[in-house]
């Protein structure tokens, strides 16, 4: 799941080298936080966050084929 979100994200931003994400473990799920440049943060959410939802539906899809739980978190 980290390298599908990481490599979504590359292809979406001008500054890809800036991209990482970090991986939180929560109960019973794991989240995902993506950070990028400051430049690239519209880029990444979209017009009324609708790139943000589909890279989170993209994500909780591939997991959940896998059996597991995520989340993304889109952080500046």
């Amino acid at each position: 799941m980290k390298d599908l979100l990481i490599y979504i994200a590359k292809h979406l931003v001008d500054h890809p080298d800036d991209v990482t994400v970090s991986e939180r473990a929560l109960d019973s799920s794991t989240v995902y936080e993506l950070r990028v440049a400051p430049g690239d943060m519209g880029k990444v959410i979209g017009r009324y966050g609708r790139m943000a939802k589909d890279i989170r539906t993209l994500i909780r899809a591939a997991a959940k084929r896998q059996g597991k739980r995520v989340s993304v978190e889109i952080i500046d």
